[in-house]
Parts: C-alpha cells; sequence; structure tokens
C-alpha cells in the first residue's frame, strides 16, 4: 500500500465556524460517486474510480474521517442522465448518502445542481468543467473542488502566445457538441482579446465519435494554418492525431491539445514533439514541485501496478473531492468542539475551505467554485518513455485565470488586453528540474 496520503496531501486549511450542534457519529460516512464506468468517456471514469479505490482504502486505514470509515457508492454516468438521476435521488432517499461527487459530464452538472439543492444534499462536483454552473445560478450544497473551463481555456491560450507568439493562423476541429462548442468560444474569444491581428482560418466540427478524419485533414493541409486547436478527447482525439501525423499534418501546424494530457501515453509518440498539452489543472504524473514527494511518487508506483498506466488529471480531481470532504468534516469537528457534525455544519464548513489533494492547493471562492492552478507543456521525447513528456512546463495562478464573481466568462474573456500575456504570475520547469 502506499504511505498514508491523509496527512501529505489532503491538508487542510480550515477557520472555525460556531455552531455546536451535535450528531450521532455513524458507523461509516456514505459517499455516492457518479462516473462514466462505461461507454467512451470510461476513459476518464475508470482511472478516478481505480485512483479513488487506492485513497479511500489508505485513507480508512489511516482512521478514515474522524475515526469513521468511508463507504462509496460508484454509480455509471454511461447508463445515461435519466437513469443517473433516479440513482441520485436513491442514494439520498434509501442509502441515506452523507454527500454526493457527482459529475464528469458537464449536462449532467448542470442536471444534478439543482437536485441536490432540493434534496439538501452536499455535492462536490468533481469533474465536470462548465462554467455555467455558478455563473447562471447560487448554490448552498454544490460545491466545485477544481477549476473550470475558462482557466483551462485562457491558461491554454496565453501558453501558446508565451511560446509561439509569431504565429498569424489558427484552426479548429472539435467535436460537434456543447464542450467542442463552448470550449472553441472561449479560446477564440480569449485569443483575439489578447492577438487581435490572429485569423481565424478554419472551423470544423464533425461529429461526436467520427471514425475518420480525412476531410478535415485535407482541408487544413491546403490551408497550412499555423496552429490547429482541439479540446477533442478519447478516442476522437487520438485517431485525429494519429491521421494527422500519417499525413504529416503534425509537421505543419502546432497543436493544442488543452485536454490531451488524459490521452498523451495511448497517442504514444505519433504527435511528435513542440505541440502544446493541457492537463485540466496542475495534473501530471511528473508534477514539479510534488514528483519526488515519497508519498506521491508511491501513489504513481501503485496506481501503474493496479492499472498498467500512469494516473492522469482525474484521478487527481477525485483526490482533490476526497480532500475537500475530509476538510470539511474535520473543520466541522473541530467547530463542535470535537463532536461529530450534523450535515449542515459540514455544508458551513465547506465555504471558503482550503485543501489538498495530489497536487497544489485548492482554495473555494465566495460563489462555491475552486480556484485551481493550470498546467500546461510542450511535448517531447524522453528516453525511457513509449509516449511524449511534457517540458517547458508553465504553473499558471488558478485565480487569475479564473473569471471573477459575478461575471460571464465569455464577457470577461473578451474584455482582456494584450499586456495580460506578460503580467500574469507563470512558473517554468523543465522536464528535468
Amino acid at each position: 500500500m502506499t504511505p498514508k496520503l491523509s496527512g501529505v496531501f489532503f491538508g487542510i486549511v480550515a477557520a472555525a465556524t460556531t455552531s455546536l450542534q451535535a450528531a450521532e457519529k455513524p458507523e461509516a460516512l456514505k459517499v455516492g460517486v457518479t462516473a462514466f464506468l462505461s461507454g467512451p468517456a470510461s476513459v476518464f471514469g475508470e482511472p478516478a474510480k481505480a485512483a479513488g479505490e487506492i485513497l479511500i482504502e489508505d485513507l480508512n486505514e489511516a482512521g478514515g474521517i474522524g475515526g469513521v470509515p468511508l463507504e462509496v457508492f460508484w454509480v455509471d454516468e454511461g447508463a445515461g442522465g435519466e437513469a443517473l438521476l433516479a440513482e441520485y435521488r436513491r442514494l439520498v432517499g434509501e442509502e441515506d448518502v452523507d454527500a454526493m461527487f457527482a459529475s464528469i459530464s458537464s449536462g449532467n452538472c448542470n442536471k444534478v445542481a439543482p437536485l441536490a439543492e432540493d434534496l439538501k444534499v452536499l455535492n462536490l462536483m468533481w469533474d465536470c468543467g462548465t462554467q455555467r454552473i455558478f455563473e447562471e445560478n447560487e448554490y448552498r450544497y454544490v460545491f466545485r473542488t477544481q477549476g473550470n473551463a475558462t482557466p483551462e481555456m485562457l491558461s491554454s491560450a496565453i501558453y501558446l502566445l508565451k511560446t509561439k507568439p509569431d504565429f498569424k493562423t489558427v484552426a479548429v476541429v472539435n467535436q460537434d457538441y456543447a464542450w467542442g462548442r463552448d470550449s472553441w468560444s472561449m479560446f477564440s474569444t480569449a485569443l483575439k482579446a489578447l492577438k487581435p491581428d490572429v485569423e481565424i482560418v478554419g472551423e470544423f466540427f464533425p461529429k461526436f465519435g467520427a471514425p475518420d478524419f480525412s476531410t478535415e485533414i485535407s482541408r487544413l493541409s491546403a490551408m497550412r494554418p499555423d496552429v490547429i486547436f482541439s479540446t477533442a478527447w478519447g478516442g476522437d482525439l487520438e485517431t485525429f492525431v494519429r491521421q494527422s501525423a500519417q499525413r504529416g499534418l503534425t509537421n505543419i501546424a502546432t497543436y493544442v491539445l488543452p485536454v490531451g494530457e488524459a490521452s498523451i501515453q495511448r497517442i504514444g509518440h505519433s504527435i511528435g514533439e513542440g505541440h502544446i498539452i493541457g492537463a485540466r489543472g496542475d495534473h501530471y504524473f511528473l508534477r514539479p514541485g510534488v514528483r519526488d514527494d515519497p508519498a506521491f511518487q508511491a501513489f504513481v508506483d501503485e496506481y501503474k501496478e493496479k492499472t498498467g498506466d500512469y494516473p492522469i488529471y482525474p484521478t487527481f480531481h477525485i483526490s482533490q473531492a476526497i480532500a475537500a470532504l475530509k476538510g470539511a468534516y474535520e473543520k466541522a469537528i473541530e467547530a463542535n468542539s470535537g463532536e461529530w457534525p450534523d450535515r449542515e455544519q459540514v455544508v458551513d464548513a465547506m465555504e471558503g475551505l482550503t485543501f489538498t489533494g495530489l497536487g497544489g492547493e485548492i482554495r473555494l471562492r465566495e460563489d462555491n467554485q475552486g480556484l485551481e492552478d493550470q498546467l500546461l507543456g510542450t511535448t517531447a521525447k524522453v528516453d525511457g518513455y513509449d509516449f511524449m513528456l511534457l517540458d517547458n512546463m508553465m504553473l499558471f495562478d488558478g485565480e487569475e485565470m479564473q473569471s471573477p464573481v459575478g461575471t460571464l466568462s465569455i464577457d470577461w474573456l473578451a474584455s482582456l488586453k494584450p499586456d495580460m500575456i506578460n503580467s500574469v504570475s507563470v512558473t517554468t520547469h523543465s522536464h528535468g528540474q
């Protein structure tokens, strides 16, 4: 087993609250977790489940939370939205879960948030990226323990502008559904604000699950854009990159793949060097600042032994949700003079919480949105690995990359000025550091 991570990566900074009610200490702390365990998006859900099982077993062996072990109910988002909501209601009503972690799908998150509010159950949005959740509504019971699409797209644009400032043209190849359309809208809006003379020469939105990208690749080869942007994921991204490489397109354009970290191991060396990869946060199995920590390395080793792969960003996101839950209960217990808190006290304790999973520190701001640093890097071939690693890594401050409370992301991105490229806080790391 890994060294106990609860004290190393589940560090908490908590301010005491004032409520002093005592609740009966349960035999187990029940948590429902929704994740894609079937279908194309299981490339995110299965790794998260594998990591969650490791982390929760370690946490329980270390005494659980306040002396209470976690009991987890896994829910397959792949069963569809209607089945997901039915199982969500069942877990809250029949299993009497103490908290829910939901969801991966942004569409599901938009449905789950008002349901959690109606059921008065603590819900941690542990992986979904839509910025709409807290921009369009206010919630008491819903919190996001990570960043959202806004800092992911903005940091990708700034990294591109810092590392390839002389590019002139850009094209997009994105899956034709809400994520593909919305992420491109945010990235292109930020890019045009920061580099007004950029020219968008092609916009392609092939259907989700397309097996062949020859039409898009032929047109892009004729256009010869300097940059090709894609937030496609899973098999779509991997097929597009491989077919692009076979046609030589990866030698013509710089690819910007803000969610590419989750696919880079399966893409192997086919993408080539010099392309930009994002990690949906600061998530990377060789993350600067923690990769040499014995407990972090032990987790990476155990995860690889269990799955055959290195951990990817959903594994880090699930660690943040676990850390946040642990932090909220410990904060509530402290405020309750050491007594077990009721569920409303735990919700109160979530407000303003600061916590650390397998990565950097996360802070929940007043609208319940997590502030998460963003890591990007450029593909580089390194001896000993059969896939590209990230070099010239940059860590962007999560708060600077996130739209301010009370603003719409798209409006805020449109208002940015080119001088932001050099004014933002960023630390740079090479692979060897």
